[in-house]
């Protein structure tokens, strides 16, 4: 689950990390009574939508002109550029061509910046450790600092049985340069922030860029990622979702407990397990076509979310053909038939349907779909399905133009 910047600052401020005063505004009048009650002189007004990049972003109603982070020297500015951006559609790098409308600001003091880093806190796989990533190179893609100058990137692993401890902090603190007060201040910042990422359950914390004004170290923008499983115990993180930032999709798949994520292929898939998913996606990339997206009904799953996410696949305009790809372990082949069946008369299936099944109760599956009077082409095994798909959506389109 993401958050939006200034929800993920009131989170840190808690933990006593360091960020500019800001406060958010959901029209004009809010954002001009936002910046009457902030010290000045200067101020910055930030879209807030669940992507980077807004600096850079663009809105498709002024291509030209500037981006969704806007520097202003009075109220009067600070009006213009929430009429500017309230209710327009932002384009950045991470949001693609569709970009997002921007529905919430949030105006911030304007900051005296004396140098800019990069930090973030993150599970590495490879040490299976929390860990802090840090550079001197803040404000930029982290991915392009790793490719083009990876002597820039600093790293320090937490053992989880002792926690963060201060010569963590302080290696840390050393590595980005900083010394005396400054040194100081950041070893209270990445302590801080340890402990906010941990108490919270978070699964991503990236502070780009953290900033250096005279001798305190400050987060400038965050963002938070929290871990789904964890959320139950946290509800009032649950309720910082915003739920218009989120593809319609996926939050319908969030309410049946579905993995469900959209991709830009046309064929659409409905498998149960993770791994299989990945490897369902893969073959039909083998085979020449592209996935729609990444569907995981689970292992408990019943007809009822079968049902919705066979829906859920079929709402994407996008999909041309749907390949179900089941191996019925506690999962029963016989509920995922009756669910492709229910769904399918239910939203009048009109695109090809192919079904693989395995496991347990795959004979009762596959007599309930061969009875179903439903136009189903039948695969042995995945490298059968996955060809039999790619063939057929490609020969529907070819029909449909």
């Amino acid at each position: 689950m993401n958050i939006h910047e200034y929800q993920a600052k009131e989170l840190l401020k808690k933990y006593g990390v360091a960020v500019p005063d800001g406060i958010p505004a959901m029209s004009v009048a809010e954002a001009a009574q936002a910046a009457e009650k902030l010290p000045g002189p200067l101020y910055v007004v930030k879209a807030q939508i669940h992507a980077g990049g807004r600096g850079a972003g663009k809105f498709k109603n002024n291509p030209e002109g500037k981006g969704g982070v806007r520097l202003c020297k009075t109220v009067d500015d600070v009006k213009a550029a929430a009429e500017a951006m309230l209710n327009q559609v932002l384009v950045t790098k991470q949001t693609g061509p569709e970009g997002k409308e921007v529905q919430r600001l949030y105006v911030t003091d304007g900051v005296d910046i004396e140098k800019e880093y990069y930090c973030s806190l993150t599970l590495d796989r490879s040490t299976s450790r929390i860990t802090f990533i840090v550079s001197t190179e803040g404000g930029m893609d982290i991915e392009e600092v790793a490719h083009s100058h990876p002597e820039k990137i600093f790293k320090v692993s937490i053992d989880p049985a002792s926690g963060i401890s201060g010569f963590h902090a302080r290696k840390l603190a050393f590595g980005l340069g900083l010394q005396g007060d400054a040194n100081k201040a950041a070893v209270k910042f990445f302590i801080n922030l340890y402990k906010c990422f941990m108490d919270l359950d978070a699964s991503i914390v990236e502070i780009n860029p953290m900033i250096l004004v005279k001798d305190q170290v400050m987060a400038l923008d965050a963002k938070f990622n929290f871990d789904d499983n964890a959320l139950f115990r946290h509800p009032d993180i649950a309720a910082l979702r915003d739920e218009s930032e989120e593809d319609e999709k996926e939050r319908i798949a969030h309410q049946y407990e579905l993995s469900y994520v959209a991709l830009e292929g046309n064929i659409g898939c409905m498998v149960n397990g993770a791994g299989l998913a990945m490897s369902t996606m893969d073959i039909i990339k083998l085979y020449g076509g592209e996935p729609a997206n990444f569907l995981d009904v689970g292992g408990g799953a019943n007809e009822e979310k079968v049902t919705a996410a066979f829906k859920i696949i079929l709402s994407d305009p996008n999909v041309k053909g749907i390949l179900v790809n089941i191996f019925g372990g506690i999962m029963k082949c016989d509920i995922i038939a009756k669910g492709v069946i229910a769904a399918a008369k239910e939203v009048k299936l009109s695109v090809p349907l192919v079904v693989r099944l395995e496991g347990t109760n795959v004979e009762e599956g596959k007599k309930i779909l061969n009875t179903s009077g439903l136009d189903i082409i039948a695969a042995d095994d995945l490298a059968d399905a996955a060809k039999k798909v790619v063939e057929a959506t490609k020969n529907a389109i070819s029909k449909a133009a």
